[in-house]
């Protein structure tokens, strides 16, 4: 998503101009929603709403699925030349900021990346009754049941059970 500001940076501090998104990402499922560009003294400040979709695997059963992201962008894209002479400028003191090239392009792709990590989940689940993978055959249980016998299966903690005053006299 790249952005040609050139007529935006002659005018002068505080101009705003609203662009409707509508491609498709690298992901290669498409983004959509409105972004507003500020003007300031030394950059862009862009900010809007941004819907998209990323794929994920499921932690419990490891199958695909899309998963819907809304994303909340706030970035400031500084300026490497003045407007006006065509000088360049300092580059900005903040690490990781975000540049407008020598071409007064402002390119919003590493952001909205960016963003999109930020929103993904650590723990992704294709639906919140997914039942997950059989411990020993590995079969899908969203599909149906798989003909595993369910055996009991030993807790490490199993061994504590014997240190309770009932057990020890049971066990002897």
């Amino acid at each position: 998503m790249k952005i040609n500001v050139a007529q935006q940076m002659r005018e002068g501090i505080g101009s705003v101009r609203h662009y409707e998104i509508n491609e498709v990402g690298e992901n290669g499922f498409p983004t959509r929603g409105d972004l507003q560009l500020l003007r300031t003294n030394r950059s862009i400040l862009v900010r809007g709403n941004l819907e998209t979709t990323a794929r994920e695997v499921c932690s419990r059963c490891l199958e695909e699925f899309d998963y819907p992201l809304s994303l909340d962008i706030e970035e400031e894209y500084f300026l490497t030349r003045d407007p006006v002479s065509g000088q360049p400028l300092d580059p900005p003191t903040e690490s990781g900021g975000f540049i407008i090239d020598d071409n007064n392009v402002l390119d919003l792709d590493e952001a909205v990346r960016q963003y999109i990590l930020l929103e993904q989940p650590m723990k992704p689940i294709c639906r919140e009754g997914c039942a997950g993978l059989c411990p020993q055959c590995g079969h899908n249980l969203n599909y149906g049941k798989c003909d595993c016998k369910q055996d009991h299966v030993d807790s490490p903690l199993d061994r504590l059970q014997e240190l309770l005053p009932d057990k020890k006299s049971k066990g002897k």
